[in-house]
């Protein structure tokens, strides 16, 4: 069963509502799923591309299945350029995956992204940023939501193109998307430098549904503040949550307590076995790299993190940490 519009009903909660933002490569279902478990709101699936499920789907269909009972509310993100790609993904997502919603990617600053007209680089073309955003409602009746930057630009001289979120918005008027998560940073910031609190809060007045913050969350202080300057109806965590999945229970509970190192081997530990389970060898190969982010912080991080970065198994991880 379809959930209804799940994002008004976290905003009618009256609670900050604290989501996973997608990040490609690290938001797979065991990290999801210990992020959940640490009290995210709503977790979204990595990038997927519409191209691809036009072409080939079953690998990328493999990638954005999740666990109902234990991930809801769930939400795909979509990337590509091609509004009836985006009609047919969003179909087939919406029948074989049945999430919570579809989201959109107007955000990602990567360049091999760029190059295909998607992520950021899609902002400055809002005419077919519209047209991709009819598209995909026109194939699903899943609450719609998309992820912005503070702005976007690219080229040089007379052929520089620029929109901020306040401009992209304007020309989204009248569609009802469901959420808005506006990175505070601009395109060619990438994941660095000072977040724009001042364009999300002016952002208020584009969007009639959900709104979130991102950009520079990695702790209680940065999540406060981000919320006060915002006025955001929530916050989109994402590089805060790389080996501290906690962060969600600690901004929830507003205590911002550093982890003992046993406690950090218990969640590490947990997650392996969640990585193990749920995607075998594989899983746990893709993990190395939210081991080594969970081992920082405390004596003996370093030989650990040096350890961990070739594991292979399950048993090895729990070698490494037990000893």
């Amino acid at each position: 069963m379809f959930m209804s519009n799940f994002w008004q009903q976290l905003k009618n909660a009256g609670q900050p509502i604290l989501a996973l933002a997608p990040m490609a490569g690290v938001s797979d279902r065991p990290f999801r799923q210990i992020c959940k478990e640490f009290g995210a709101d709503v977790l979204y699936s990595e990038m997927a591309s519409a191209t691809a499920l036009n072409y080939k789907p079953e690998k990328t269909l493999e990638l954005v299945k999740f666990d109902r009972e234990i991930e809801s509310p769930y939400v795909v993100q979509l990337f590509g350029s091609n509004p009836e790609y985006f009609a047919k993904a969003a179909r087939m997502i919406t029948e074989v995956i049945r999430p919570g919603g579809i989201d959109i990617n107007f955000g990602c600053p990567v360049p091999k992204v760029q190059k295909q007209g998607a992520g950021a680089v899609l902002m400055g073309n809002p005419k077919l940023a519209r047209e991709v955003v009819e598209a995909t409602m026109s194939g699903t009746s899943l609450p719609v939501s998309i992820k912005i930057r503070a702005r976007m630009e690219k080229g040089e001289g007379d052929a520089k193109r620029r929109v901020d979120a306040l401009e992209f918005l304007e020309t989204m008027n009248g569609l009802p998307i469901a959420a808005v998560m506006i990175h505070g940073r601009s395109m060619a910031q990438g994941h660095v430098g000072s977040v724009d609190f001042q364009i999300i809060k002016d952002a208020r007045q584009y969007v009639a549904g959900v709104l979130l913050a991102n950009g520079g969350v990695i702790g209680v202080a940065s999540a406060k503040q981000m919320l006060v300057e915002t006025g955001a109806d929530g916050l989109g965590v994402a590089r805060g949550a790389m080996g501290k999945p906690w962060i969600f229970e600690q901004i929830k509970l507003q205590a911002e307590k550093t982890w003992a190192s046993d406690r950090i081997f218990e969640a590490a530990l947990k997650h392996a076995e969640l990585a193990d389970r749920l995607l075998g060898q594989q899983g746990i190969i893709e993990l190395r790299k939210h081991l080594c982010w969970y081992m920082t912080g405390f004596a003996g991080a370093a030989e650990l993190r040096s350890r961990l970065v070739h594991v292979q198994t399950l048993e090895e991880i729990r070698s490494i940490l037990k000893s």
